[in-house]
């Protein structure tokens, strides 16, 4: 079909009321219409659905566009009726419908009304419909979200991979359009493959989303504290939240509520007529946030999503750039925050476990990557650029300052000497090794495969022990970047040296590396204040938090009390966080409870509120974290039962606790303020002797740590003694 531009622009502004083409779509459009094979690569909010949607309203005929989700089909059905007086015009063919729909849909096909036929791979495996369509005239066949197809890909369908012969029984020349939104150069490959395609047109737009902000953070305990706050500080914006599992989903949808932000939930779990109605609550803005799996966001087009949370890291790199995707379609701010624990990888591993052993190992190397890009201290937009076989130029590309490690970057060390060693290595070994057992052959730490290889007595294993395994795996991660190395994906990520690395090793050059994130497994009682970002979370004030520390150790000389029966260092550190400047706000502060704030908060508040008013420093809107009741009800039990000295393994018992929950649950009531009588119980355990043993230990001590403790007494006592002498302590000195 061969149109001038004016006619394409002509029909843009007719079919759709845009003046103009955005990026790519032009060019694919014209491939189409001259009714070539074509491969679009175009991230999401990049128009894509445009490319074939406006082809197929031109061309003479009915055009068939292959779509994984229901949910998706029916969103782009209805959008592409809004613009016709025709509904006919665009219609689903798929297991939802009846017999009678059935029939409607074929007669709008074979009168010509059709210009958009929508369906699951599997409806196209029904003998009816191949015979059915093999009849009608077809424009040509899309194929979205093509990566299904690939078994390298992040979110691979079986299904998909028969289409080629399915559209061959349709029709020997209809032209094929493949479409994604996230395809590294692997996948990318096996789609053409797949698809028969080879001699397609390839239209790649780039990959980078200038104007998303990516950022990643330890994620501890108080996580749904920390989201709550970021929330807030963006209130009145749209963002979605993720989390893995559906009852995460819930809880988190409600404490949101609880605490003044307009959320509802989103996951599979939940009637067809809920999820309808919290999407169209969310599109229409009658609720901020949604959370969700991830079965939310495919094909929802609001362009205003201004962040995108991710509670539990994504199960791979494509994973997350499609959900980070989904924020600042318009161009806007959208933040991408990420909650990063090693913990959630594990649970990802444990997941894949009953697997086939190739998707296995596809799946672990592809969370290898997700960690590579958490831990990474590398410019994080470079590194997902990599990762799609995309070039960056971290100082002027666009974007370059939009995440936290340039924004806040760490010391950088030369490494031409190790960068060398690391070659070398790579290359004597044979290239037969992965990150792993290549950090072990560097600092000489025998495996079974090393051993199986024989490189245990070669003459270079060890040779790196100067550093630990954390530096050279950090120096891998930034060499594959630099391009030197590359990970072979068919051996599911052997890592093997390219013509640039075999270069250096003859001419070496200098090398500038920094060293890793090490995101320890951080103490229980921690509380989220390092936000690393240059985005808008406000860090702790260190110079704050020494003044406080100063202010409670004089406070405790005082008392004759140590320094954290006061208040302990997580309270002190939110304290500079929250700056609360009256007892009421001190209240709110993580660990102090209305109790501890009047007997103690006096001289701290007085001093917060000068240092706020000579520092003139902005602060946190009244920030607290309400819990959604079931927390307070489950304290009033305890208080009750204590009170009435009933055995505290039997009140463990009744809520369905072990006794590690339990004892926590404790702490939180006593480090708060309110006062816990265990003395019955301590009694039972402990002798007289023991427990002024241990009494004199806490009254003496810097800290009330118990690993500190279990060592002072050597293994005398156990960490449960020791955990429940500490509350009785706390409840009769401080509280």
């Amino acid at each position: 079909m061969s149109l001038n531009k004016t006619d394409l622009q002509g029909a843009l502004k007719k079919y759709f009321g845009f003046s103009q083409f955005r990026g790519l779509q032009e060019k694919v459009i014209e491939s189409i219409l001259s009714n070539q094979n074509t491969f679009v690569i175009m991230p999401t909010g990049g128009g894509k659905s445009l490319c074939y949607q406006l082809p197929a309203l031109m061309c003479e005929g009915t055009a068939i566009v292959v779509s994984p989700l229901i949910a998706l089909m029916k969103n782009q059905v209805d959008a592409i009726r809004s613009i016709s007086s025709e509904e006919g015009i665009a219609h689903v063919l798929n297991s939802s419908l009846n017999k009678s729909e059935v029939k409607r849909v074929k007669e709008d096909i074979v009168n010509g009304v059709t210009k958009l036929l929508y369906v699951a791979p599997e409806s196209l495996t029904k003998e009816e419909y191949v015979d059915f369509l093999k009849e009608q005239k077809i424009s040509f066949l899309a194929v979205d979200e093509a990566h299904c197809i690939s078994e390298w890909g992040h979110d691979f369908r079986p299904e998909y991979r028969n289409l080629k012969n399915i559209i061959k029984r349709i029709g020997e020349n209809i032209p094929i359009i493949g479409l994604t939104a996230t395809a590294t150069p692997k996948v990318q490959e096996d789609i053409l493959k797949n698809l028969a395609m080879s001699n397609a047109k390839t239209f790649k737009a780039s990959f980078n989303r200038p104007n998303l902000f990516y950022e990643i953070r330890p994620k501890t305990k108080n996580v749904d504290a920390d989201i709550i706050r970021f929330v807030k500080q963006n209130s009145g914006k749209s963002g979605i939240v993720y989390c893995l599992s559906r009852k995460r989903v819930e809880e988190l949808a409600q404490t949101l509520e609880v605490n003044g932000v307009k959320a509802v939930p989103y996951h599979a779990g939940l009637d067809a007529k809920t999820r309808a109605k919290h999407q169209d609550m969310f599109l229409m803005e009658d609720a901020d946030v949604v959370v969700a799996t991830i079965a939310f966001g495919m094909g929802i087009d609001k362009p205003d999503v201004r962040f995108v949370i991710h509670h539990d890291i994504p199960k791979s790199i494509e994973s997350y750039y499609q959900e980070t995707g989904r924020a600042g379609r318009d161009g806007g701010e959208g933040h991408c925050l990420a909650y990063y624990a090693y913990k959630d990888i594990e649970k990802l591993e444990k997941f894949m476990s009953g697997k086939p052993v190739a998707e296995q190992e596809i799946g672990h190397a592809l969370l290898q990557e997700v960690v590579a890009f958490a831990e990474t201290s590398i410019s994080r937009r470079k590194f997902i650029l990599h990762y799609f076989g995309e070039e960056f130029d971290d100082v002027t590309g666009e974007g370059a300052d939009m995440d936290d490690n340039v924004r806040n970057p760490k010391k950088k060390h030369e490494a031409k000497d190790e960068v060398q060693l690391l070659l070398k290595v790579v290359s004597k070994t044979g290239e037969i090794y992965k990150s792993k057992d290549l950090v072990s052959t560097l600092i000489g730490k025998s495996n079974a495969l090393i051993i199986s290889h024989k490189t245990h007595e070669q003459p270079f294993f060890g040779t790196g022990k100067s550093r630990d395994d954390k530096y050279w795996m950090a120096l891998i991660r930034q060499v594959l970047v630099a391009g030197y190395l590359r990970k072979d994906i068919e051996t599911y990520g052997v890592i093997r040296i390219t013509p640039q690395g075999r270069e250096f090793i003859e001419a070496p050059v200098s090398f500038m590396m920094t060293e890793d994130h090490v995101y320890d497994e951080t103490k229980d009682d921690s509380i989220i204040t390092a936000a690393k970002s240059g985005g808008k979370a406000g860090g702790t004030d260190d110079r704050l938090v020494g003044m406080l520390k100063d202010l409670r150790k004089s406070v405790a000389k005082k008392l004759g009390v140590p320094p954290f029966v006061v208040f302990q260092d997580p309270s002190l550190e939110d304290m500079a966080l929250k700056y609360p400047v009256n007892i009421e706000e001190l209240g709110n502060v993580h660990g102090v409870g209305e109790g501890k704030a009047k007997k103690y908060g006096k001289e701290f508040v007085a001093l917060i509120s000068k240092y706020v008013e000579e520092n003139d420093i902005m602060r946190p809107d009244d920030f607290v974290v309400k819990s959604t009741g079931a927390n307070s009800g489950l304290k009033l039990y305890i208080i009750q039962n204590v009170d009435r000295k009933l055995p505290l393994d039997d009140i463990a018992a009744a809520k369905g606790m072990d006794m590690t929950e339990f004892i926590k649950e404790m702490e939180a009531i006593v480090y708060s303020g309110t006062k816990l009588n265990i003395t019955y119980w301590i009694d039972e355990i402990l002798d007289e002797d023991q427990q002024e043993e241990i009494h004199e230990y806490f009254i003496e001590a810097e800290n009330d740590k118990i690993d500190t403790a279990i060592e002072e007494f050597d293994g005398d006592y156990d960490d449960e003694e020791l955990r429940l002498y500490r509350i009785k302590f706390i409840s009769d000195v401080a509280n």
